[in-house]
């Protein structure tokens, strides 16, 4: 060993990492902690805890896992020294004994760790199931979870495996999966809110679209595809039959603090330019729509 690299060697450390949230990283973060060096301890799941989370019991004794491993969990979430990354990967490693240099992912959990409370009223809105994998595939989940209830940190992650086929097509990029999970629930006004957060005339789009959506549905693999089209018609047709339970009040830009100064002119109310106001709205711009025609609606009224 050369003497440059036995001096850093020998060094005041700065920092250690700890690959791995299991019951041997936490403790190994725990006696390096107590030592006063400060430590990462990285975690490719939502939680430490690893393997001896999911016991009942342990092997020799027969005692409780998380009786074990739950003051740990505990511990080590509190302790000053100690910082969690969870949902984070080792990507390279880098230098010498002393001086490493790591580079990490941290993958989006999709949920604030600081303003999540745990209260798990997002779990009970939550109209996506998925395999639970804490319990080794013998129960679901939604797609909103925690992994298991006292794990650590005791917040909500949200499951998200890239963009599904249907949205991909689809020219609005409607995210047909999250209404037809709703419609599903018997949920139909929130399904139009979320169809209306890409199409604002989900009942007319639904009578002429071309559904290339249904083409790519994996469904179709198994037997037919999901009915998306006609499904975004039902919701549609459904609330306007039996009307909204929500009150309308204002306009589509109700609640937005800090409004734009700029005023925009959109030529035309076909659908195209009745769309393009509507999103502008929302998103808070004062819009104006000029037609030369008597009625609003373009061709999809008058052709």
């Amino acid at each position: 060993m050369a003497a440059g690299e036995r001096k850093d060697m020998e060094s005041k450390v700065g920092a250690v990492l700890v690959v791995g949230g299991g019951i041997a990283g936490i403790q190994a973060s725990l006696d390096l902690a107590n030592s006063g060096i400060k430590v990462y301890l990285l975690e490719k799941s939502a939680a430490i805890g690893g393997r001896m989370s999911q016991l009942d019991k342990t092997f020799p004794t027969n005692d409780c896992a998380m009786c074990i491993v739950s003051p740990k969990l505990v511990e080590a979430g509190r302790h000053l020294n100690i910082e969690i990354l969870t949902h984070s990967e080792l990507l390279s490693l880098n230098g010498a004994p002393g001086r490493f240099t790591a580079r990490l992912r941290r993958n989006p959990r999709y949920v604030d760790i600081a303003k999540c409370t745990g209260c798990a009223d997002c779990v009970a809105v939550c109209p996506i199931g998925l395999t639970n994998e804490f319990n080794e595939g013998l129960d679901s989940r939604k797609a909103i979870y925690r992994p298991y209830p006292q794990a650590v940190p005791n917040s909500f992650v949200v499951t998200k495996r890239g963009t599904s086929p249907c949205k991909a097509t689809c020219p609005a990029e409607t995210s047909a999966q999250g209404y037809v999970a709703l419609i599903r629930e018997g949920r139909y006004e929130e399904a139009l809110e979320v169809i209306k957060e890409y199409n604002p005339f989900p009942a007319s789009v639904g009578r002429v679209c071309t559904h290339p959506c249904e083409s790519e549905c994996t469904r179709g693999k198994l037997d037919s595809p999901v009915a998306i089209c006609a499904l975004k018609r039902f919701a549609a047709d459904w609330v306007h039959a039996h009307g909204s339970s929500k009150e309308k009040t204002g306009d589509a830009g109700d609640g937005i603090t800090d409004r734009p100064s700029a005023k925009i002119a959109v030529v035309g109310s076909g659908p195209a330019g009745l769309a393009c106001a509507h999103h502008l709205a929302r998103m808070g711009y004062g819009v104006t729509v000029f037609e030369s025609l008597p009625a609003a609606g373009g061709m999809m009224r008058v052709g």
